[in-house]
């Protein structure tokens, strides 16, 4: 877990930390006065979001951001996979919006990338996110936001210790 968090900042994106009863006020907290989306599977309520019903790339790009759950996450990495299953939305979602708020459990970070090949279904689609967007330009400046959200917030659900 504190090599997701530290590759996580690494790559210029937030990490909170919340336990199980805190999550949807962990999400209104981040998401605060913006517009966001989410899917309609959501497994929590997000107050005064729009929930997906197949906006066009041009609406979405109207919102302020989305909240999503994920798949899993890689530790060595840093990196949140979605493979649009429940909670996930479709790829558009965490493409098109400038701020994307994820959701993970701890029991969904491994390790490396070798755990998450073997985790994830082939036949699926998927979305590898390693911080806010980001590309370079020919002298190396680093410019985020180009081609998806500029900035990445992970909401990490931390289970009680038993």
């Amino acid at each position: 877990m504190a090599l997701f968090v530290e590759r996580v900042a690494d790559y210029r994106a937030s990490v909170v930390r919340c336990r199980p009863g805190e999550v949807e006020q962990a999400i209104a907290t981040e998401v605060g006065a913006r517009r966001v989306v989410v899917p309609a599977d959501l497994p929590w309520r997000v107050p005064g979001s729009v929930v997906d019903e197949g906006q066009t790339p041009a609406e979405l790009d109207h919102v302020d951001g989305v909240v999503t759950a994920a798949v899993l996450g890689i530790a060595g990495t840093g990196t949140i996979v979605l493979d649009h299953g429940r909670g996930q939305g479709r790829r558009a979602l965490s493409l098109v919006p400038d701020l994307h708020i994820c959701v993970l459990y701890p029991e969904q970070i491994v390790a490396g990338v070798p755990e998450a090949v073997a985790l994830l279904n082939p036949e699926r689609p998927q979305t590898w996110i390693s911080g806010p967007s980001a590309t370079s330009d020919i002298e190396l400046d680093r410019v985020e936001g180009v081609h998806g959200p500029r900035t990445l917030t992970v909401i990490v659900v931390d289970r009680p210790q038993q």
